[in-house]
């Protein structure tokens, strides 16, 4: 397996056909693939800018998604080669999301460690009064999720 640069619109639609639990991101900042040795794509990571604003500073760079084919340890490359691009462009942080019932077993074999629970909000269309069961069936609505992080030694950004 190999990295290999790739358009937002290759990792979209790679997300759309293999993500079981999320739509493709509509932006980036760049967008990193993984390749098998036949040169064809078995994972996407896309970076960008922290979705939540108060990370939003300038140094932290979130992992908006990541898909792979389900290849051994194709994840956990994917967010190794996202962390190196970012520590080069100058980046202190970089973070990202998981839902409570993954086990986080790639992130931190690449060196994120866990932050928080994040406890489940109903979605971004929902009132701040929302009702229990108000649930985008494809998206984080609803579910308990956990924020990750990896960054340089001696970086604050809490």
């Amino acid at each position: 397996m190999y990295i290999s640069p790739i358009t937002l619109k290759q990792a979209q639609k790679f997300v759309l056909d293999y993500h079981r639990h999320n739509k493709p991101p509509r932006g980036h900042k760049f967008s990193i693939g993984l390749k098998n040795e036949n040169g064809e794509l078995i994972g996407v990571a896309c970076a960008g800018r922290p979705v939540a604003r108060h990370f939003d500073n300038g140094l932290t760079l979130e992992v908006n998604r990541t898909c792979t084919d389900g290849s051994r340890n194709a994840n956990s490359m994917l967010y190794g080669a996202v962390w190196r691009a970012a520590k080069a462009m100058g980046y202190e942080r970089c973070i990202t999301y998981t839902q409570a019932d993954e086990s986080g077993a790639s992130l931190r074999a690449s060196g994120f460690v866990k932050v928080r629970d994040i406890p489940a909000r109903p979605g971004w269309s929902a009132s701040s009064v929302a009702l229990k069961d108000m649930r985008d069936p494809v998206g984080n609505g609803g579910v308990d999720r956990v924020l990750w992080e990896i960054k340089i030694k001696g970086a604050n950004h809490d």
